[in-house]
């Protein structure tokens, strides 16, 4: 991952984001208790900074493993990327997703939940969420996504999905309806990748409630 260029830090003299690890030794060398991080990225480090610290932390369980795959056809996921994920209650049932940056597991977006929805389409919706943050950004990373369903849509610029438009899931089919028409207005650098769950575990963006 990138050099750390923005510090976090959550418990010292006075907690904020600090640029450059000068002003951030200032507030935590030889403070007892002492809780700080880098990121490479701004967006990164006011993100975190709002969450739980003991995601960030070397010894905290929340935080995405090494990964280390043997197999050469497969290889190793590009850490400087962004994984999504949906999670749904039930398919359909009260659905939600997020984005998070894939070497620290910061949350860059949530969204949800919504009364009735399906996975494929929040995995989906994740996908163009996540290229339009980056594309704001003016950002190339890669995003990675463990739905092929949703990678196909996006290919397509188009859904397939049995779900019928009711009272209950409208405003969804509303952000539905936004995405389809960002894809037909916007071009895009990102590669959307698919995450080897068999080779590399649990997508770091999973809600881990199965």
């Amino acid at each position: 991952m990138a050099k750390s260029k923005y510090y976090v830090v959550w418990n010292g003299r006075k907690p904020g984001i600090y640029e450059g690890w000068d002003r951030c030794r200032e507030q935590v060398a030889g403070f007892n208790g002492a809780k700080f991080k880098g990121f490479p990225t701004k967006d990164l480090a006011v993100s975190a900074f709002s969450d739980d610290p003991r995601k960030y932390m070397e010894k905290g369980l929340q935080v995405p493993k090494k990964i280390i795959c043997s197999n050469p056809l497969i290889g190793e996921p590009i850490t400087d990327s962004i994984c999504v994920d949906a999670a749904c209650s039930g398919n359909p049932g009260v659905l939600e997703y997020r984005g998070v940056d894939t070497a620290s597991g910061a949350e860059l977006f949530r969204v949800g939940p919504f009364p009735e929805g399906t996975v494929n389409i929040g995995e989906f919706l994740a996908i163009i969420h996540a290229l339009a943050y980056l594309g704001q950004r003016n950002s190339d990373w890669p995003i990675y996504s463990d739905s092929r369903t949703a990678i196909a849509w996006l290919k397509k610029r188009a859904i397939n999905t049995k779900l019928e438009i009711s009272d209950k899931n409208r405003a969804l089919f509303s952000l539905v309806d936004r995405a389809l028409n960002w894809l037909k207005n916007n071009n895009w650098k990102n590669p959307v990748l698919k995450w080897e769950t068999k080779y590399w575990g649990e997508i770091p963006a999973d809600f881990g409630r199965k």
